[in-house]
């Protein structure tokens, strides 16, 4: 009931509008870990992010304590809206069910995606938002109590566009030390249009739902992730780290 009622009060921004720019993105550094859904500490991670005018160059890396390694580079601009310029992905190691390479650039208008043995290449039309590698940025970036629709690209490794609605969920609460905080948490509806949708159904193979948590207040900032992090991958979790001083 509380889920129906926040969508209910949840006024939507208009499909295929990409995000506007409430709170520009600015040199950024931190050191998020992924977790399984167990709580196994399964990696170490670190973003890097430069500005550049309008345009910001963001770079994700998780080394995996088996070996394995998650790569995202993501280019994008925030004059008026978001806007994604081109992307990369590398994922390797035996964390992951394939190993892949995929990259696409607005720019160029191409693709190419290496994911297990299989590789394709060409031309892809790219929605106006498009937001692989940006969804959280996405939220913290939302009204209040609003509603956004965007789509991203899978590939496997032929490029499929996925519809997605991203829906305030409830509010949490959240300590620093011993005093409490709220932060929203978003769930992220991923949808296969078309025939494929009605074939992806049909055989219990929709994309899963993801959620995301964002600190409520002057400056929305990313708390925390559950999900998969590729196809039919198992659910982790990302949250904010901290150096340690010593082994």
């Amino acid at each position: 009931m509380l889920v129906l009622c926040l969508l209910a009060a949840s006024p939507a921004t208009s499909s295929g509008e990409a995000v506007a720019v409430r709170v520009r993105e600015s040199p950024t550094a931190a050191y998020p870990v992924l977790r399984s859904s167990d709580d196994k500490l399964l990696a170490h991670g670190e973003l890097v992010q430069t500005v550049r005018g309008d345009r910001v160059d963001s770079r994700l890396v998780f080394r995996f304590n088996d070996g394995s390694s998650f790569d995202e580079t993501v280019v994008f601009s925030q004059a008026r809206v978001f806007r994604l310029l081109s992307y990369r992905l590398v994922q390797r190691g035996r964390s992951f069910a394939e190993a892949s390479d995929i990259v696409f650039d607005r720019g160029t208008g191409r693709y190419r995606a290496k994911v297990g043995d299989d590789t394709a290449e060409g031309e892809i039309d790219l929605p106006s938002d498009v937001h692989n590698g940006m969804t959280g940025l996405l939220l913290r970036n939302l009204p209040n109590g609003a509603t956004g629709r965007g789509h991203l690209i899978a590939f496997t490794p032929k490029p499929t566009t996925l519809k997605t609605t991203l829906v305030p969920e409830a509010q949490d609460r959240f300590f620093i030390g011993d005093e409490a905080r709220k932060a929203t948490r978003y769930l992220v509806k991923v949808e296969v249009g078309g025939l494929k949708g009605v074939i992806a159904s049909t055989i219990g193979k929709e994309p899963p739902d993801l959620r995301y948590w964002i600190a409520a207040g002057p400056v929305p900032t990313f708390l925390k992730f559950e999900g998969p992090m590729f196809l039919n991958g198992p659910s982790w979790r990302i949250e904010l780290g901290a150096p340690r001083w010593s082994k």
